[in-house]
C-alpha cells in the first residue's frame, strides 16, 4: 500500500517534505452555528489536495491544541471540503470546553492509515507555522481515526532524535488493530450473507471472489443492495410484515456474524465498496483476507452453513502490506486514553482488547487505559465524557497523575452542569477478547 520510496523515507526527511508541501495558509472563515460564537475559524486546502477546519476559542492563549483524525473511510472518492466542516460541528464540545481544534479531510477518500496520518501531521504544521505552537498537542481518534491516531502516535514518536510533537492520545470507539483486526468480520458477513441470500452477486450477475467487495465496471448502487437485503431479509419493514423466511434469513446473518440489525446495511456497504477501494485500489488486486478453516457457529444448521459457504485464503505479502499501513506496533512513548461504546454497532468494544494486547507485546501497556461506557451509539457519545477525557489525559501527562476508569466518571459528572447529563462510564468494566466476537483466524 505504501511506495517503497515512502517506506524507506526517515520520519526527520518525511517532515521535512510535509513543511515544504504544508500549501497556502489559513484562511479566516465564519464559524458553524455549532461552535461558540466568540471562536476565531479558518479554513485551508494542503498542496496534497485535503481540506481543513480550524477553530480557536476565545482566551485560547496558545494552551491546548487537539488534533482530530476523523473516522470513516465511508467516502472512496477525492476528499470533501465538508467533511471537515461536519466535524467540526460534531466535535464543537472540544472547542466549547476551551482546546484549539483543527482536523484533515485527508488527501482522498478511501482506504490508506499512514496517509492519513501524514496527513493529520502536516495539518498541525500548518496550525503551529499560521498560529505559534501550543503548550500541549492531543491527538484524538474516532472510529477509523482512532486507528490513524494510533498510527500517528507510533511514527511521531520521535523525530530527529526527539521526542515528538503529540503529548497525549485520545481515542474514542476506535477501529483498531490494523486492517486485517479490525475488518475480517465484513469477509465473514460477505461469505455468510451469500450463503443465505445468495444475491450480491445474483445467480446471473458476473461472479467475483467476494473479498474484491465489487468487480471492476460493477453498476450496483447503494439502493440497489438495499433492496436485495431487504428482499431477502424484510429489514426494510416492520417485523410484522417480514416472511417467516426473511425472520429466519435475518436471525441466521445476525447470529453468526454477531452484529445488530441496524448496523447489517452499513456493514454490507463497507464490505463492498470499501472493500473495492481497498483491495483493487490499494492493494492491487490482492486479497489480504482469509477465512480457511474459521469456524462459523450460531445458524440453525452450522455443518451445513461451514460445509456451503465459500472460503478464500489470504494473499500473505497483501496481508502483510496492509498491516504495514495500518497495524500498530505499541512503539508508543506518549500516554493514550480510549473510550469505547459497549455496545458500539460498528466498532466491536473487543477491538480494545486486540490493542491492549498489541502493547503488551511491546511492553507499553503502561500507556494505555481504557475506559468503557454503557452506550450504544458508535459516532459520538456523551457531551461530558469529552472534556472529562481531555482533562484526565492532560492531568496525566502535566502532573503525572494516571487516570483510574472511576476518575474519568467522576471529572465528567463535574462537567455535567456545563454539558448535560449523560456520564454512562462503567469503571469495573473489561472488553473480552476479540475472538469472543470474530472467529479466529488460521495463522
Amino acid at each position: 500500500m505504501i511506495p517503497a520510496a515512502r517506506r524507506v523515507l526517515g520520519v526527520a526527511a518525511l517532515l521535512t517534505s510535509l513543511a515544504a508541501q504544508a500549501g497556502a495558509g489559513p484562511v479566516p472563515k465564519p464559524c458553524p452555528a455549532e461552535v461558540p460564537t466568540s471562536a476565531r475559524c479558518y479554513t485551508g486546502e494542503d498542496s496534497r489536495g485535503a481540506y481543513y477546519w480550524i477553530a480557536i476559542p476565545a482566551g485560547w492563549n496558545h494552551q491546548v491544541l487537539v488534533m482530530h483524525a476523523h473516522g470513516g473511510p465511508a467516502d472512496t472518492g477525492p476528499a470533501k471540503a465538508e467533511r471537515s466542516e461536519d466535524d467540526l460541528k460534531r466535535w464543537a464540545v472540544t472547542v466549547k470546553a476551551g482546546y484549539a481544534w483543527a482536523g484533515s479531510t485527508y488527501r482522498r477518500g478511501g482506504y490508506g492509515v499512514t496517509m492519513a496520518a501524514e496527513d493529520v501531521e502536516q495539518l498541525r504544521r500548518i496550525f503551529v507555522k499560521a498560529f505559534g505552537p501550543p503548550r500541549r498537542t492531543l491527538l484524538h481518534g474516532q472510529s477509523y481515526g482512532a486507528g490513524v491516531a494510533s498510527k500517528a502516535a507510533e511514527i511521531y514518536a520521535n523525530v530527529g532524535g526527539k521526542r515528538g510533537p503529540y503529548d497525549g492520545v485520545l481515542l474514542t470507539n476506535g477501529v483498531l488493530g490494523g486492517g486485517t483486526v479490525a475488518y475480517d468480520f465484513r469477509l465473514d458477513l460477505r461469505v455468510i450473507y451469500q450463503y443465505v441470500c445468495k444475491n450480491h452477486p445474483r445467480s446471473d450477475e458476473p461472479d467475483y471472489p467476494l473479498w474484491m467487495g465489487l468487480p471492476e465496471g460493477s453498476k450496483l448502487t447503494r439502493a440497489e443492495l438495499a433492496r436485495r437485503v431487504d428482499e431477502c431479509t424484510g429489514i426494510g419493514r416492520p417485523v410484522a410484515k417480514r416472511t417467516q423466511q426473511q425472520k429466519s434469513n435475518l436471525a441466521t446473518i445476525l447470529n453468526v456474524v454477531k452484529i445488530p440489525e441496524r448496523s447489517l446495511a452499513g456493514h454490507l456497504n463497507w464490505a463492498t465498496w470499501l472493500f473495492h477501494d481497498l483491495t483493487q485500489l490499494r492493494l492491487a488486486g490482492r486479497n489480504p483476507f482469509g477465512n480457511v478453516g474459521v469456524v462459523y457457529r450460531g445458524s440453525a444448521n452450522d455443518a451445513a452453513l461451514n460445509a456451503g459457504v465459500l472460503r478464500y485464503a489470504a494473499d500473505p505479502q497483501a496481508a502483510a502490506d496492509l498491516a504495514a499501513d495500518s497495524a500498530p506496533q505499541g512503539r508508543i512513548n506518549a500516554p493514550v486514553l480510549a473510550l469505547h461504546a459497549i455496545d458500539d454497532p460498528t466498532a466491536f468494544v473487543e477491538l480494545e482488547s486486540a490493542y491492549r494486547e498489541v502493547l503488551q507485546r511491546a511492553g507499553t501497556a503502561d500507556l494505555l487505559v481504557q475506559t468503557f461506557s454503557d452506550e450504544a451509539e458508535h459516532s459520538y457519545l456523551s457531551d461530558a465524557e469529552y472534556p472529562a477525557l481531555f482533562s484526565a489525559l492532560l492531568d496525566w501527562i502535566d502532573k503525572g497523575e494516571k487516570p483510574t476508569p472511576r476518575k474519568v466518571l467522576a471529572l465528567c459528572h463535574g462537567y455535567e452542569e456545563t454539558f448535560g447529563k449523560g456520564c454512562r462510564i462503567r469503571p469495573n468494566y473489561q472488553s473480552a477478547p476479540l475472538d469472543a466476537r470474530v472467529p479466529p483466524r488460521e495463522p
